[in-house]
C-alpha cells in the first residue's frame, strides 16, 4: 500500500491547529477545488500564453483554483505585484515557486546571481554555497516567493549532458551533498522551502529531457553508491518537495518490479515503482513530489496526455507542473478521479501533502494577521550590497584557470596591447536575443586598463594573410556565451558560419586566450586553445575578477573538474 502523509513528522513537523487547519480546509474543499490544488500554472506577464487561454490571472484562480503559482520574466517590481495579486485573489494562499539555483537572478530580472552548482563546485568554499541559497532566499521572500525549485542535486557524470552542466554541483555524491546542505540552510533563512530536482537523478547520459525520455542506466547497486546517497542525505535533511524528472531508472525499476518488460518502462514522473515505492515507502520521503514541466518530450512521449496527467498523480506526484491548455487539463484530472484512476484516498493524500506546506509556512495565519503580501519596500535587499559583496566573493573563489601550457599570462598592455575579441553566442528565444553586452563590457573595462579591442567579424570566412594579422594583433581574446537546452541535446560552439575566420585558427600566431561565460566543456571543441579559463556567468563581477587574474592581480583559486578535458588527451596539451 502506498504511504500516507504524516503531518507531524519531518518534513512538515505541524502542530496540532496548523493540521487542523489543514483537515478543516480539505473537509471544505469541492471536487473541483481538490483537483485544482494539484496544478502548478505558469504564468507569464502579458497574456497567458503558456495555456493558450485569455484569462486574467484572477480568472484563472477563480475558475481552476490552482495549488502552485510559477511565472515568467519580470522585475522584482512587476514580480512582486503579480504575486501579491495572484494571494489577494486565492481562495486558499498559494506556493510560489521560483527557479534560484544562483541566487535571486531565478526569481526576477533584476534579481542577484552569486554562484551557480559549477561555479560553487570550482570555488570549493561550502561558504559560497551558503550565500547562494542566503540570497535565494532573502530575495525570493522580497517578492513573496516561497518556495525554490532548486538547488538541482544531479551528479554530473557525463561530460557530455548539458542540461545539468553548470547547474550540478559536482562528479560525486559527495560533493553534491556537500555544497546543496548549505545552500539549503541558506534560503531557510528566509522561510523559504526547498524542492530539489531531478529525481531519480540525471548527469549519467548526454540527451535532454526536454527532448526525449531520459535514461539513468545506473545499475540499482551503483544508484544507491550515488544519487541515492545524495537523496537521502536531504530526506534527513527536512526537504519539502522533490521534483520528479522525467527520467527513467530502467534497471532498478525492473529490480523493483521484475514483471516490467523493456516497453514497460515509464520516467519517474509516471512510474509508481519510483515514486511510491523507491521515494516515499524505500527512503521514506513524507514530503511532496512534484513533477517536472509536463510539456517535455520525456513525458508526453510515454503516452495520450489525457492518460498521463492523472497517471502523474495515481504513481504518487503530488502536484502536476504547468497547464497545457486550462480547460483540457483540468478536465483529463478530474475525470481521472471520477474514473477511479486517482482513488479518493490518493486525491486526499495529495491534497494533504500541498496544504501541509502552505500551513508550514502559516500563510493563512500570515493571511489573517496582513502579512501575506509584500510591500515596495521589502524590495531594498534586492540587489542590496551585502547581496553584490556574496557575487564578488564567489567570483574571486570560483574562477577557474583550466590550463595556461605556453604559459601566456600574464595578460599585460605592454605585451598584448591590441585584442583582437571574439564572442561565440549560443541561440536566442527562451532565453533571450543574443546580446553583445558580454562582449562591450570586456571592451570597456580592458579599454579602460589600457588595451586596444576590436571585435571580430565572425560571419565571413575570410581570414587574410597571417603575417598581416600578426603585425595588428597582439593577443586573441576569445569569450564564450553559449547559453541554452531544450532545441538541441548537447549543446557545442556552433560558429557564425562555416570555417568562419572566428575558428581559432590563430594559436599559433599570436598568444591566445579563451573564457567561457557558462559550459565548462569548451575544450572539446576548442582543443588547441593553449590557455583556457571558466568563469561561469556573464555579470560584470565575474568579468572583472576574469580580467584581474588574467592581468595577474590576483591569484586564480578555483578548481577543475577533470570533466573539463572531455576525455580528449589534446585538451591537455
Amino acid at each position: 500500500m502506498p504511504r500516507l502523509v504524516d503531518l507531524k513528522a519531518a518534513p512538515y513537523n505541524l502542530d496540532d491547529t496548523q493540521i487542523a487547519w489543514v483537515e478543516e480546509t480539505l473537509a471544505g474543499m469541492t471536487l473541483d477545488e481538490q483537483v485544482g490544488q494539484l496544478f502548478t500554472n505558469l504564468f507569464f506577464f502579458g497574456t497567458d500564453e503558456f495555456s493558450g487561454n485569455p484569462y486574467t490571472a484572477e480568472q484563472i484562480l477563480e475558475k481552476f483554483h490552482i495549488g502552485v503559482a510559477r511565472y515568467h520574466g519580470g522585475t522584482s517590481e512587476k514580480v512582486q505585484d503579480l504575486i501579491n495579486r495572484l494571494q489577494a485573489a486565492s481562495k486558499i494562499p498559494l506556493l510560489v515557486a521560483a527557479n534560484c539555483d544562483s541566487g535571486g537572478n531565478g526569481a526576477m530580472s533584476d534579481g542577484t546571481y552569486v554562484a551557480s552548482g559549477a561555479q560553487t563546485e570550482a570555488s570549493r568554499s561550502t561558504e559560497v554555497a551558503r550565500n547562494a541559497g542566503y540570497v535565494s532566499g532573502r530575495e525570493m521572500d522580497a517578492i513573496g516567493a516561497n518556495l525554490n525549485f532548486d538547488p538541482c542535486v544531479d551528479i554530473l557524470f557525463n561530460w557530455r549532458n548539458t542540461i545539468v552542466n553548470t547547474r550540478a554541483y559536482g562528479t560525486t555524491a559527495e560533493d553534491v551533498i556537500r555544497y546543496t546542505i548549505p545552500f539549503v540552510e541558506g534560503q531557510r533563512e528566509s522561510g523559504v522551502l526547498t524542492c530539489v530536482k531531478h529525481w531519480p537523478g540525471d548527469g549519467t547520459e548526454e540527451r535532454d529531457q526536454h527532448l526525449v525520455l531520459g535514461v539513468n542506466e545506473l545499475q540499482p547497486d551503483e544508484w544507491e553508491a550515488s544519487f541515492g546517497e545524495v537523496y537521502r542525505a536531504h530526506i534527513a535533511n527536512g526537504v519539502e518537495m522533490i521534483m520528479a524528472g522525467h527520467i527513467a531508472l530502467p534497471y532498478y525499476q525492473q529490480k523493483l518490479d521484475p514483471s516490467l518488460a523493456d516497453e514497460d518502462i515509464l520516467p519517474a514522473t509516471l512510474a509508481p515503482e519510483l515514486i511510491d515505492g523507491l521515494l516515499k515507502t524505500e527512503l521514506g520521503f513524507n514530503g511532496a513530489v512534484i513533477t517536472d514541466a509536463s510539456h517535455m518530450l520525456g513525458m508526453t512521449s510515454a503516452m495520450r496526455r489525457e492518460d498521463y496527467v492523472p497517471a502523474a498523480i495515481a504513481a504518487g506526484c503530488d502536484c502536476f507542473l504547468f497547464f497545457n491548455n486550462l480547460e483540457e487539463d483540468f478536465g483529463f484530472m478530474k475525470a481521472g478521479v471520477e474514473k477511479g484512476i486517482i482513488t479518493k484516498e490518493r486525491l486526499d493524500d495529495a491534497n494533504r501533502r500541498i496544504l501541509g506546506l502552505k500551513a508550514k509556512l502559516r500563510l493563512h495565519e500570515a493571511r489573517e494577521n496582513g502579512t501575506l503580501l509584500r510591500k515596495p519596500e521589502d524590495l531594498a535587499v534586492v540587489g542590496s550590497e551585502e547581496h553584490l559583496a556574496m557575487r564578488k566573493d564567489a567570483a574571486d573563489k570560483g574562477i577557474t584557470l583550466v590550463k595556461n601550457t605556453l604559459d601566456q599570462l600574464p595578460l599585460t598592455p605592454e605585451k598584448h596591447r591590441r585584442i583582437r575579441l571574439y564572442h561565440l553566442t549560443g541561440e536566442s528565444g527562451m532565453f533571450g536575443a543574443v546580446s553583445d553586452k558580454l562582449a562591450q563590457l570586456y571592451v570597456t573595462e580592458l579599454g579602460r586598463r589600457g588595451y586596444e579591442v576590436t571585435i571580430n567579424d565572425g560571419t565571413t570566412r575570410v581570414k587574410g594573410p597571417t603575417l598581416k594579422y600578426r603585425e595588428e594583433v597582439d593577443a586573441a581574446l576569445i569569450i564564450a556565451e553559449v547559453v541554452g537546452y531544450g532545441a538541441q541535446n548537447n549543446y557545442r560552439i556552433v560558429w557564425k558560419t562555416a570555417m568562419s575566420n572566428e575558428c581559432p585558427w590563430y594559436v599559433w600566431e599570436v598568444p591566445t586566450f579563451m573564457v567561457s561565460h557558462n559550459y565548462t566543456t569548451h575544450l572539446h571543441d576548442a582543443t588547441m586553445v593553449k590557455c583556457y579559463i571558466n568563469a561561469y556567468h556573464p555579470n560584470e563581477d565575474n568579468v572583472l575578477a576574469t580580467i584581474d587574474k588574467m592581468e595577474g592581480r590576483s591569484e586564480f583559486t578555483g578548481q577543475p573538474n577533470d570533466l573539463v578535458w572531455t576525455e580528449k588527451w589534446q585538451a591537455r596539451l
